[in-house]
C-alpha cells in the first residue's frame, strides 16, 4: 500500500457523500497512506473539514440559486481543477473521486493515465443533458466504480468499468456515542434530517405534524437559518413542529426521536442509499422510508421499519400513531433496529474499499 491517493469532492457540506468520503479517507490515513484531498469549500465547514493526517487543497465552487449561473460555475471550477492536477504527472497515485460531480479530475486522470475510481452516490441529476454528460465522462475514465447500493448499480450501469457495491456505514464515532445516549432519553420525537427541499417530503412533513397534535415533531435541514423564514412563508408551521437549520451534532435528536422519517418523493428524487436511516437505527429507532431505491434495501419492511410512498399519507400517519400507542410492538421495531446496524459497520465498509482499490 505504497501508493499516493488523491481524493475528490465537489462542496464539503454536512451533507451524506462527503461523510462517507470522510470516513473513507480516515481508512486510508489509518493504513499509513498519504492522501491529499480537494474540493469546495468557500469558508463553509463540513464532514471534509479539518482531517487529521490529511492535505486538504480547495478550489473555488458556490452554488447560486440561479441554475445557470450555477453550472458555469461547475464547469469553471473543474477546469481550474483540471489544470492544477497535472503537477502529480509523474507521481505514483491513484485518484478516488467521490460523485460524478468532480469530472475535471476525471479527465485528468485518465489523461494522464492514473487509474481513476469513482465512488457513485446519485442519480437523480437534472438536468438530463448534464447527467448524460457526467456519466459518460464516468464511463470513459474509469477503472473502477463504487457503488453504494445494488438499485444503483442496476439504475446506472457504466461499461468499461469493474463494478462493486459497497454499502454506506457510520463513522466508529458516531456508534460509539450512540450507545451511550441509547435509552437515556425519553423518545417522543418524529424526527426527519433532510435537505431543504420540496422533494423531500418536507411539506409532508408538515402536515403530518398538522394531522398528529399531541405527538412532537421535529424538522432539521441541511441549510442555514436565513433560508428557513424564506422556504416556509406560506406555510403554517403548527405548535407540535420544531424546524433547526443545519447541524453538526445531531446525537441530541436521535436520542429523543422515537420515529425517524425519509419523505422523498421517488417519481423526483430517488434515494440511493439514506445514512439517516442507519443513524436512526443505530440508535434503535425505527424508521420509514420510500419503497424504492437503495434506502429500500437498508430496511426491512414490518421488522425494523417500513418502506411506504409518501403519496400514501393516511398509511404513514396510522403507522406512526400505531407504534406510538403500543409499547410492546415499539420495542420489537426498536432492538431489531439496532441488530440491523451490525450488518453496516465502518470495518467492513473501509477494508471492502481498501481491497478494492489496492487489489487485495
Amino acid at each position: 500500500m505504497n501508493k499516493k491517493m488523491i481524493c475528490f469532492h465537489l462542496l464539503n457540506d454536512y451533507s451524506g457523500s462527503p461523510k462517507v468520503l470522510s470516513q473513507v479517507i480516515n481508512g486510508f490515513v489509518k493504513s499509513g497512506i498519504n492522501v491529499d484531498m480537494y474540493c469546495a469549500e468557500n469558508g463553509q465547514k463540513g464532514f471534509l473539514s479539518n482531517l487529521n493526517g490529511v492535505n486538504e487543497h480547495h478550489f473555488y465552487y458556490k452554488w447560486s440559486p440561479v441554475k445557470l449561473v450555477t453550472l458555469i460555475r461547475l464547469f469553471y471550477s473543474q477546469l481550474i481543477l483540471f489544470l492544477r492536477l497535472f503537477t502529480y504527472w509523474n507521481q505514483d497515485v491513484v485518484f478516488y473521486v467521490n460523485t460524478v460531480l468532480p469530472f475535471g479530475a476525471l479527465l485528468a486522470g485518465k489523461f494522464m493515465g492514473k487509474r481513476v475510481i469513482c465512488h457513485l452516490h446519485e442519480t437523480s441529476i437534472q438536468p438530463k443533458i448534464l447527467k448524460w454528460y457526467l456519466f459518460k465522462i464516468v464511463e470513459i475514465t474509469t477503472s473502477d466504480v463504487i457503488y453504494v447500493s445494488e438499485f444503483l448499480k442496476k439504475q446506472e450501469p457504466i461499461r468499461r468499468s469493474k463494478h462493486h457495491v459497497v454499502y454506506n456505514s457510520l463513522p466508529q464515532e458516531f456508534m460509539l456515542i450512540s450507545d451511550q445516549f441509547y435509552a437515556e432519553k425519553k423518545k417522543n420525537t418524529v424526527l426527519m434530517i433532510c435537505s431543504l427541499k420540496e422533494y423531500k417530503g418536507v411539506f409532508e412533513f408538515v402536515k403530518l405534524a398538522v394531522s398528529l397534535p399531541d405527538i412532537k415533531f421535529e424538522l432539521v435541514v441541511n441549510a442555514a437559518f436565513e433560508a428557513l423564514s424564506d422556504f416556509f412563508k406560506d406555510t403554517t408551521i403548527p405548535k407540535n413542529l420544531k424546524i433547526f437549520p443545519v447541524q453538526r451534532n445531531v446525537h441530541a435528536f436521535y436520542s429523543r426521536a422515537f420515529m425517524v422519517l425519509n419523505l422523498s418523493h421517488p417519481d423526483k428524487w430517488v434515494e440511493t442509499f439514506g445514512l439517516t436511516a442507519l443513524e436512526a437505527m443505530c440508535y434503535g429507532v425505527p424508521v420509514i422510508v420510500p419503497p424504492v431505491g437503495g434506502i429500500a434495501e437498508v430496511v426491512q419492511h414490518g421488522v425494523n421499519g417500513f418502506r411506504i410512498d409518501v403519496r400514501e399519507f393516511i398509511t404513514i400517519k396510522s403507522t406512526i400513531k400505531r407504534l406510538w400507542s403500543s409499547s410492546d410492538e415499539y420495542q420489537r421495531f426498536s432492538m431489531n433496529a439496532k441488530k440491523r446496524i451490525l450488518d453496516f459497520m465502518p470495518d467492513l465498509m473501509q477494508t471492502r474499499i481498501q481491497n478494492i482499490v489496492f487489489g487485495v
